[in-house]
């Protein structure tokens, strides 16, 4: 009797300090580390034994026996995968619930590239918004093998890109819009291929109306731009460029402010375009020596895809001449003596631009 009444007490004893063990081994690694927390991803996949091992060995829980133990008693199976940043203050239920409720964490960066807008706008965007520099941008488009190798996955973009007188040669091909990315440290080559992924989904029901045009893709992303830049709106867009192509039919001149501001770097609306600016010539100024029947060597924005669209459906126009006031509405005239006309009107009812 006595004998049994010692393996009693053994087996008493026993259950009494795994059950101590068991709870305590549940309780916080370090319940006074409030502000540190640990950064651990959990695969796809992974089974919950290697999840709960690797929250062992990241100091996230005391014992991952424990933590087996418990997901069995309680049925918490359902473990999901993603990043977490836990704090070895939580307890094994705690850290698991997080886990089973895939509260992870979202490092994700969300950029909004805007229409219309050119490079050197999307390389200051790219270097607030990640861990990237603007040089990085830059000296991405500078790589030749790298634009090659974009050339060769990406039907429209193609060796009129790599222009020696082009300045970017992703300029316009860039299709405005919001992306995610997975964190800040997402790298330039990462962010342009999402965009251009973006891009070949927005044009690919183009790709056989394009093919049956007179125009080429590159011309017609460098209509688009700079119908973007002239017009506010579709309609408007459409009908600037069916006056382009008047132009360009007649071995006029486009004439496109918006293009002199582009070759010389000078943001619209920072200051007037100087008579000498006008007059250099450039392979990008319209206004320029030698441009008669020619458009840009390239885009000089990131058009929209209506812009695009626009472009590729333009309005047939008898007109040769086009302005727009300083509220962005269009007038469009036949002869250049209208086209004065009308500019003198808007300079004297004070909706000439004009810059300080």
């Amino acid at each position: 009797m006595k004998k049994l009444k010692i393996v009693v007490a053994v087996i008493v004893v026993l259950i009494l300090g795994i059950i101590i063990w068991y709870k305590v081994s549940l309780m916080p690694v370090n319940s006074k580390n409030i502000e540190n927390s640990i950064r651990v991803e959990i695969e796809e996949g992974m089974r919950s034994s290697k999840i709960l091992d690797l929250l062992e060995k990241n100091d996230v829980i005391k014992s991952s026996t424990a933590a087996k133990i418990y997901i069995k008693l309680n049925n918490k199976t359902n473990l999901q995968a993603g990043k977490y940043d836990f704090y070895n203050k939580e307890s094994t239920k705690e850290i698991i619930e997080h886990i089973v409720k895939g509260e992870v964490v979202d490092d994700s960066v969300k950029i909004t590239f805007i229409e219309g807008k050119n490079i050197k706008y999307v390389a200051k965007l790219i270097s607030e918004k990640t861990n990237n520099s603007e040089d990085d941008v830059y000296n991405l488009l500078k790589d030749e093998e790298y634009i090659d190798s974009l050339i060769e996955k990406y039907w429209f973009l193609t060796d009129d890109i790599k222009n020696e007188d082009i300045y970017y040669p992703l300029e316009g091909y860039l299709l405005p819009d919001t992306y995610t990315f997975e964190d800040k440290n997402v790298d330039v080559k990462t962010i342009f291929n999402i965009i251009l992924n973006f891009t070949e989904k927005a044009l690919n029901k183009y790709k056989d109306t394009i093919s049956d045009k007179k125009l080429n893709i590159h011309e017609i992303i460098t209509l688009a731009s700079m119908a973007e830049l002239e017009g506010e709106n579709k309609d408007d867009r459409a009908e600037i460029v069916g006056v382009f192509l008047n132009r360009i039919k007649e071995n006029m001149s486009l004439g496109s402010d918006v293009t002199t501001y582009y070759a010389f770097g000078v943001d619209m609306g920072e200051s007037d375009l100087t008579k000498k600016q006008l007059n250099t010539e450039n392979p990008y100024n319209t206004r320029g020596p030698n441009m008669r029947g020619k458009l840009p060597v390239g885009p000089i924005c990131n058009p929209s895809i209506d812009a695009i669209d626009a472009t590729i459906n333009y309005k047939e126009t008898d007109a040769l001449y086009f302005v727009a006031d300083k509220k962005g509405k269009v007038y469009f005239s036949k002869t250049n003596e209208e086209h004065t006309k009308i500019i003198k009107e808007l300079k004297d009812n004070d909706l000439w631009h004009t810059y300080e």
